[in-house]
């Protein structure tokens, strides 16, 4: 695992998921970690338990990003590293897509993703320096017919990191993306939205896909790739997809 010793980083979505994973898991590899979420009794919990300094921000609000990233920076002392994780993913088979649900999944997928590596930039751009790791998704690159406007969202997110990883590159400011395929709790709540068929369905269609035909470990698959991308053993890497998904897209 990848040492990251006097690492400054903000995680977002950091109370749940590979969010939380990285948030409870990076101080022990010697970074200081602030970390922002809407759920405030996990983000209290996961606290506790890290020693990290948990923010609420909704990171669809410019307003609450501006705040958050103040804070946060005042606390580290600084900033390094911005792992910007946030996002929801309920299932939206087409029949059932509407635009309200549209325009909130668009709201945190990618105009969080706009507002957080915006503000990031800000802090980063003086000091010559940062790294910006976001996440996109399989469902950017090949159809997912559970859900179309993540996937949409997603797309979004791909092409904005890709432009904004060669306009950055003037301030040494990396931008790298995560495209994993790890059972996390998101995973569980969108399968408890499944129909018992749709569910089989979901659970058939991972036969062949993945390394074991099943997805990645918190732990075990991820948590060692992030390290690696918030190091800098990562620093010669940017504008790059790291597919954390045992070969999804590839078979794909």
């Amino acid at each position: 695992m990848e040492r990251l010793d006097g690492k400054r980083i903000i995680v977002t979505g950091g109370a749940n998921g590979m969010g939380r994973t990285t948030v409870e898991n990076f101080p022990s590899l010697g970074a200081k970690v602030a970390f922002f979420d809407v759920n405030d009794a996990d983000g209290v919990e996961v606290e506790k338990i890290s020693g990290a300094k948990y923010i609420h921000v909704d990171v669809s609000s410019e307003e609450e990003v501006q705040k958050g990233f103040k804070e946060a920076v005042e606390w580290l002392g600084g900033l390094d590293v911005v792992i910007h994780c946030a996002a929801i993913a309920p299932a939206t088979p087409i029949e059932y897509c509407d635009f309200a649900t549209w325009k909130k999944l668009f709201a945190i997928n990618a105009d969080g993703t706009y507002l957080v590596d915006m503000e990031a930039f800000k802090y980063m751009k003086d000091q010559g320096y940062g790294n910006i790791i976001n996440f996109t998704s399989a469902s950017a690159f090949i159809v997912s017919p559970f859900q179309p406007i993540y996937g949409a969202t997603k797309g979004a997110v791909t092409s904005w990191s890709r432009t904004l990883a060669k306009d950055l590159m003037p301030y040494n400011i990396r931008v790298n993306m995560i495209a994993p395929n790890i059972w996390t709790p998101l995973t569980d709540k969108l399968v408890a939205q499944f129909s018992p068929e749709e569910k089989q369905a979901f659970m058939d269609g991972m036969k062949g896909l993945m390394l074991g035909d099943k997805p990645g470990d918190l732990i075990e698959d991820y948590l060692p790739v992030i390290a690696f991308a918030a190091s800098d053993s990562s620093k010669f890497i940017t504008g790059q997809t790291i597919c954390v998904d045992g070969g999804t897209m590839m078979v794909r």
